[in-house]
């Protein structure tokens, strides 16, 4: 592990002496001089143009402490309906009324002509091309393990406490799954919202801790996070989407004239899908940039369920995410459970304790992306410090979250074995 250490020279803006982690390009503690600066060897390739990536993480860094500066010191549930929105929004409204507009005409060109009839040529793949442009509404990832009321009592009621805290509804499922993760989404026709706790995730935490996750993953149903909308959805999904299906794939041809009009016909294609990717890549950009905002939302609801010091404890949990995978990776092969799993991770934290200032000023570097939903963990961390604190709302004591971790036996005996293996 590397530590903090000095480099040969000091900072040409104020004369403090340069600093590096984990052998990244060093910068100033004090001003962040170079904190800007493009590091090729930690940053793997975007575009895979070095001079390309190199103007895009500029970019990246400039909007992402731009929108930082813009929302410190607001209200943050009170900004309402930014540029980023309203494109979004009208993007996506444009979107559907397309696909709406491709699945009458081939409607139209079946049932508006004698059949048999030569329109059904267009008509098909107009239909065709609807379909696989259809707006999705999600379902559930079939590998989380729905939890019932009967069986978690003490999860169900932590949650219905946490959602009241932040106003948010409660989730129609809560479920668990094995990724070091936790998310809200909002799936099916019916818009079931649902809540996954990744076990090793959530049985690494310390109580207050749990509840700052909570308030987070429930503050997305109502923080406007624009990636959770329907409304929104097609601005994610059909560009990107046609550019698959007019993208070219192998043929064999027989013949000069057929092999000609293949190379054309594979010509046009892959500039018709190349040019609705880069459209793709620019619609989502700038949805984005609200989806960050919305992350910074539910931070604040986060420190108004579990109180301030324990939302922000959270993130630096978060900002070493690949130590706490070890550590618990590490108790699970010698066959410990959650209470060493947490136990491991304090003491990484307590190691690590010297670093996280630099650590969190290196994540807004090495963070920062246009295609990012999140903020850089350390900026997330400046915003709660420069925010009104909070007292906690939700209290979880150490045995009400052990009699939750008993209630969740028999998953964690599943999320052990997986993990040792």
């Amino acid at each position: 592990m590397i530590d903090t250490t000095a480099v040969d020279g000091t900072c040409p803006r104020c004369g403090t002496a340069a600093v590096s982690q984990l052998d990244a390009v060093p910068w100033c503690p004090s001003c962040e001089w170079n904190l800007e600066a493009y590091d090729e060897e930690r940053r793997g390739p975007v575009f895979g143009w070095r001079w390309l990536d190199r103007r895009l993480h500029h970019l990246a860094y400039r909007m992402t402490r731009r929108q930082f500066d813009r929302l410190l010191g607001r209200r943050l549930g009170a900004t309402g309906a930014g540029a980023a929105t309203v494109v979004t929004a009208a993007a996506s409204v444009v979107l559907f009324l397309g696909v709406v507009a491709l699945a009458g005409t081939g409607v139209w060109l079946i049932v508006g002509f004698p059949f048999p009839s030569p329109s059904i040529l267009l008509a098909v793949p107009l239909l065709a091309l609807a379909v696989g442009l259809r707006p999705r509404f999600g379902r559930l990832d079939p590998h989380a393990e729905v939890l019932s009321r009967d069986r978690a009592a003490e999860l169900f009621g932590l949650v219905d406490e946490v959602a009241r805290a932040v106003g948010a509804p409660a989730p129609d499922v809560i479920a668990v799954d094995d990724h070091l993760n936790a998310y809200a989404q909002t799936v099916g026709v019916r818009r079931r919202r649902v809540l996954c706790l990744g076990l090793p995730y959530w049985g690494s935490l310390g109580p207050q801790e749990r509840v700052a996750l909570l308030g987070h993953e429930l503050g997305h149903f109502i923080n406007g996070d624009p990636r959770r909308a329907l409304l929104t959805q097609p601005a994610f999904t059909t560009l990107g989407s046609a550019a698959d299906l007019l993208r070219p794939a192998p043929s064999a041809e027989h013949g000069l004239i057929e092999m000609i009009a293949a190379a054309l016909g594979r010509m046009l294609q892959r500039l018709l899908s190349r040019l609705l990717f880069a459209l793709h890549l620019v619609l989502v950009c700038v949805a984005l940039r609200d989806s960050q905002r919305a992350e910074y939302l539910a931070d604040e609801m986060s420190a108004k369920a579990a109180g301030t010091t324990a939302a922000t404890d959270l993130l630096d949990v978060t900002l070493r995410v690949e130590s706490m995978e070890l550590a618990v990776r590490r108790e699970a092969r010698a066959g410990h459970g959650p209470q060493r799993w947490q136990a491991a991770v304090a003491e990484a934290r307590v190691a690590n304790a010297g670093r996280l200032p630099q650590l969190r000023q290196l994540s807004a570097r090495e963070e920062a992306s246009l295609f990012s939903s999140h903020p850089p963990t350390g900026l997330r961390r400046l915003m709660l410090d420069g925010r009104e604190r909070y007292e906690p709302a939700v209290v979880l004591t150490e045995e009400r979250s052990a009699r939750i971790d008993a209630e969740l036996a028999k998953e964690y005996q599943k999320v052990l074995r997986i993990l040792a293996w």
